[in-house]
């Protein structure tokens, strides 16, 4: 069924009868009677105080001020028209907003947001993402993908990705090193630290180094950044060694970007977990559900 258009009176009379050439031409397509069509015309023309249309034998022909009014009043109704349609969609469209961090949002729901536009091309995400995105937030979104602890969530939390780092850098970085061939090396680098708080929630260079039995103390070429995105893309550019997250690294391993060059290192009770808003709508069932089918086809699919 057609939209009903909004109603524009003279202007959509004027125009029908312009294009048209017919009073009652214009009538039948605008569902009016033929003299209700010439009463609003014969208004405008009072109110102009010119003829805008010539009637004859044949038909009604506009004069040069009708054609001028025509011009505009045709301009305006497509315009407003195109306007409506835009508003109608807006009003359909089924937002969802999703709040997560921004290592997440950046190398894992960004690159593949497309796809679920292209299941639900009614839904509209809107992905709202924090340094500070931590387990005591509240109500940031319908749907959370936050990280931390099994204890720091809700039952009803679902564990996405379990906790995995392994040493990454650019495979320019470790050729010229040969840090493939001898991780041992690592502690020799210039390290890539992403900052934290006191008591971080994810595993830090101190860590590695406790799993490989070793120590290393600050080197004058370590670099602080406060986004994994910054972390990430230090690494690509060949600035030194970064720990890499499963879930968030995986494509750049798979192109080349980035080279694993040591041991990995895990914990199964921390990660990334999906948290459902309180209240959930429609959009927001449908990107959960997408959200758990993906991260378990991409994991189906790993070698």
């Amino acid at each position: 069924m057609a939209e009903r258009p909004l109603d524009l009176g003279w202007i959509r009379v004027l125009e029908a009868v312009g294009r048209l050439g017919s009073l009652t031409a214009a009538a039948h397509e605008l569902g009016l009677s033929q003299p209700a069509v010439s009463y609003t015309i014969r208004q405008l023309e009072d109110q102009l105080g010119t003829t805008l249309l010539a009637r004859g034998p044949r038909g009604s022909t506009l004069s040069a001020a009708g054609r001028v009014l025509h011009r505009a009043a045709a301009t305006a109704q497509a315009g407003i028209d195109d306007s409506t349609r835009t508003i109608r969609r807006m009003g359909r469209q089924k937002v969802v907003r999703l709040f997560t961090d921004y290592g997440f949002a950046s190398f894992w729901m960004m690159p593949r947001v497309a796809r679920f536009r292209r299941v639900h091309p009614d839904a509209q995400v809107h992905i709202i993402a924090s340094a500070s995105a931590d387990p005591g937030i509240d109500d940031a979104g319908d749907v959370a993908v936050l990280f931390g602890a099994r204890g720091d969530f809700p039952v009803e939390a679902v564990q996405l990705f379990e906790e995995r780092v392994v040493p990454v850098c650019g495979p320019g970085f470790a050729a010229r090193h040969g840090l493939a061939e001898h991780p041992e090396r690592i502690g020799a680098m210039a390290l890539l630290h992403l900052e934290s708080t006191p008591r971080p929630r994810w595993f830090g260079w101190r860590d590695w180094f406790a799993a490989q039995g070793t120590a290393r103390q600050p080197h004058s070429g370590d670099l602080g950044l406060n986004t994994y995105g910054m972390v990430v893309q230090a690494a690509i550019a060949e600035q030194g060694v970064a720990l890499g997250w499963s879930g968030l690294i995986d494509s750049a391993l798979k192109d080349g970007t980035l080279v694993a060059i040591g041991a990995p290192l895990e914990r199964s009770e921390h990660g990334y977990w999906l948290l459902p808003g309180p209240d959930l709508t429609e959009p927001a069932r449908d990107l959960i559900d997408w959200i758990i089918a993906e991260v378990a086809r991409e994991r189906e699919a790993a070698p």
